[in-house]
């Protein structure tokens, strides 16, 4: 399988349709109001990676953010982590995602907490970012590489937009056996 052919893949498996509106509906009924929302009051339902928030604070306390930093979060999925990484440390965080779904839905929660000038999201590929070498001050990968074959491609490119001395954090599913693997995985 190609690489786009996987990519295609993956954001087939993971667009829902109507992710927006469950969205609205869910806090809905857990008396939330869309338009007075906290960033933390997404936590449940934007941050579905196996460790949940307390995996993000801790990735975030491990890649030392800080003000005025601009983040790359890798994969964003629909922006929880992009929006915790600007909301608790001042950064800028720009996020990527190849599901057209999710990168309007992270616009949309972002307008909804209020931090659309501090985190921005665009459809792109891991394996081809569309920024200039020495962007970013840091990057950040939660749970992606997993669906990504070409590891050597993803953590080339992910180096490339990369300032001198800019880190780069991962967390993620490791293998831990042989054998052939079925993307997207867990």
């Amino acid at each position: 399988m190609t690489a786009k052919t996987t990519e295609n893949t993956v954001a087939r498996h993971y667009t829902h349709g109507g992710l927006e509106a469950a969205i609205r509906a869910a806090l809905a009924a857990a008396g939330k109001d869309p338009v007075a929302l906290a960033p933390g009051d997404l936590a449940p339902v934007d941050e579905f990676h196996i460790g949940g928030h307390e995996a993000t604070e801790h990735l975030a306390q491990t890649l030392k953010i800080t003000p005025g930093m601009h983040l790359l979060d890798i994969g964003c999925g629909i922006g929880g982590a992009a929006r915790y990484f600007a909301a608790a440390s001042g950064a800028r965080v720009t996020g990527i995602d190849l599901t057209d779904e999710y990168v309007a839905v992270a616009t949309a929660l972002a307008d909804w907490v209020g931090l659309s000038g501090q985190v921005s999201f665009r459809q792109a590929s891991a394996l081809d970012l569309p920024f200039d070498a020495g962007t970013f001050d840091g990057a950040a990968m939660l749970h992606v590489g997993m669906n990504i074959a070409d590891k050597a491609r993803l953590f080339t490119e992910a180096a490339r937009t990369l300032k001198p001395g800019g880190r780069m954090g991962v967390y993620d599913v490791m293998r831990i056996g042989e054998g052939a693997l079925a993307y997207p995985v867990p």
